[in-house]
């Protein structure tokens, strides 16, 4: 996953949630970019060993751990934070929102405050409206965040105002980077907490038929393998480190119908009677990004197609969770 640049070459680098889906795969990408990593661990270990890997035990909630756990750094990706599900109670997304907003303030005051160079922010999609058409990013304040997670969405749009004030007040350089749907190795395959492709690909593997999937089957998503967007978050923090969001995605679309089938076809359950729940939590109907500006501006091109990226993941499920 080399990005073919020295640019990330004996830097010190520290990744926040570097124990999560996301920052295991930046931490990995940094690696294979000749980069020292520095990872914080609070609740969990990391899941990458490497002797380039410095361990801190830090609470990043706190600011003098979080201030210590800056010491030194070059560059910050900031991948810590609330996620939420379709499926998700208000109360659990309002405590991911609560945790974003505290954690991420830290995490820029501690690195403006230390110095450190460059720091790249993990913001959303959800901070688009609801459109019918791959959106760009200048498309974010054409109206309101779509009802479903409108909090979750202008949680971020605040965030992304903060790290703007903090670009504008200090030597800080900041990149914003909007990831569409990601999907991969190490992702939550919790039944309660998980998104759309790990939830079918649980269910696939338990050979459930009838295979219920939420909603009727047509809406719209653009699906992004992980190692694709660590890839693109790396481009993005060399190349436009100026605080001006950029969409990571896959630059194409499919319904849920499709993934349905794609999950089906790489589980080896083809002969699942697919059946549509309309009546289950879903979230927005059509959601693309446009990723022309990231093709422009960082030379991004997804790697990995769809139905490869499927089939990488259930291989790993399997041999992690098969049994």
């Amino acid at each position: 996953m080399k990005t073919h640049s020295t640019f990330y070459q004996n830097k010190k680098v520290l990744v926040t949630g570097g124990t999560g889906f996301v920052g295991t795969h930046l931490v990995q990408a940094l690696l294979e970019n000749g980069a020292f990593v520095r990872i914080p661990v609070h609740r969990r270990q990391p899941l990458v060993k490497d002797e380039r890997i410095e361990i801190v035990y830090a609470d990043l909630n706190h600011l003098e751990e979080c201030m210590e756990a800056m010491k030194g750094i070059d560059y910050v990706f900031h991948a810590a934070g609330g996620v939420g599900a379709a499926g998700v109670t208000p109360a659990y997304q309002l405590e991911g929102i609560s945790m974003s907003l505290a954690l991420t303030s830290r995490v820029l005051q501690s690195a403006w405050n230390a110095g450190v160079e460059r720091l790249l922010f993990l913001s959303s999609s959800t901070v688009y409206p609801a459109f019918n058409h791959p959106v760009k990013e200048d498309e974010d304040w054409a109206g309101l965040p779509h009802e479903t997670y409108s909090g979750y969405g202008w949680m971020k749009r605040y965030l992304e105002k903060l790290a703007e004030f903090v670009a504008s007040r200090s030597c800080l350089k900041i990149a914003i980077v909007r990831p569409t749907a990601i999907y991969g190795r190490w992702d939550n395959f919790s039944p309660e907490t998980s998104h759309v492709v790990p939830a079918l690909i649980i269910r696939a593997c338990k050979k459930e038929n009838p295979f219920v999937v939420w909603g009727v089957g047509n809406e719209v998503r653009d699906f992004l393998h992980i190692t694709d967007l660590a890839r693109g978050c790396l481009l993005a923090l060399e190349h436009h480190a100026i605080c001006d969001p950029i969409n990571i995605g896959y630059g194409d679309i499919v319904t849920i119908r499709q993934i349905a089938e794609a999950v089906l076809n790489a589980t080896g359950h083809t002969e699942a009677k697919v059946v549509f729940e309309k009546n289950k939590p879903t979230t927005i109907p059509f959601r693309a990004v446009d990723i022309s500006k990231a093709r422009n501006l960082l030379g991004f091109e997804p790697r990995l197609a769809l139905d490869a990226g499927i089939q990488d993941t259930v291989k790993w499920y399997k041999n992690n969770f098969g049994k």
